[in-house]
């Protein structure tokens, strides 16, 4: 579904990635840990091409999107790519069954009746349906994040992608944003997720890729990484979350 080969990319002389070679199956759940600064980010970025590569190869569900593109492939390649980002990012003066709504009506022509039947039923999903009339103002933060996974939901997208989805959350919102991941997962839903909740990545990965200086410098099922990382910054990173 996500093809990195031989990716790079610099801010000015800053090598922010270096050589990712890496894919994610369909319907696999990878989980990108590492610390703060290894290009975690960076690298989910590039997929629906909010960070722009310099070298390498990037393709998504098939197609090549690295490379000269057109802002309607552009939209195109997006509309497929549901994206969570760390600050919810929902449209203020809309409710939140209209952020839902926003984009089946406005870029795939949805009548509106059936827009809002299918955002009720994304917010039932996220257990939420209670508050399709509320303005996200009126929400938790945790509440806010559901909203935007359903809004990235709406458009049916072939694959999910996390940006650090609860790292904005008081820790007590962190479970319920979780457990939508976690329903998403068990549903199928092809997904790569950057975050520092270890216990979800224990639970619900299939692989998890461990980067640290723009390099993925392990892959492995979330057993064998927990249990027998085998590389030194790995080990040394487990060790530090071990000791907090």
């Amino acid at each position: 579904m996500i093809n990195f080969s031989q990716v790079n990319k610099w801010y000015g002389d800053y090598h922010a990635l270096v050589d990712v070679t890496a894919g994610v199956k369909k319907g696999e759940v990878v989980v990108v840990c590492g610390p703060s600064g290894s290009g975690k980010s960076t690298l989910i970025r590039t997929v629906n091409r909010l960070e722009e590569i310099q070298s390498g190869d990037l393709e998504f569900d098939g197609r090549k999107v690295s490379g000269p593109m057109g802002s309607k492939e552009l939209n195109h390649l997006r509309s497929h790519i549901g994206f969570v980002f760390q600050s919810f990012n929902l449209f203020p003066h809309m409710s939140v069954a209209e952020n839902v709504m926003f984009s089946p009506v406005r870029l795939r022509g949805m009548p509106k009746a059936q827009a809002r039947e299918k955002a009720m039923a994304l917010l039932e999903r996220v257990g939420l349906a209670n508050k399709a009339e509320s303005y996200p103002a009126q929400l938790s933060g945790g509440q806010q994040q559901r909203v935007a996974i359903a809004r990235a939901l709406a458009m049916e997208p072939p694959a999910m992608l996390f940006d650090e989805p609860t790292s904005a959350l008081d820790p007590e919102m962190v479970g319920e944003v979780l457990a939508v991941m976690r329903g998403l997962a068990n549903d199928g839903m092809t997904m790569m997720c950057v975050t520092h909740e270890m216990n979800f990545a224990r639970e619900v990965a299939d692989r998890v890729w461990f980067m640290d200086a723009g390099q993925i410098l392990e892959t492995a099922d979330p057993q064998t990484f927990f249990s027998q990382p085998r590389h030194p910054r790995a080990q040394r990173f487990l060790c530090d979350l071990r000791s907090h």
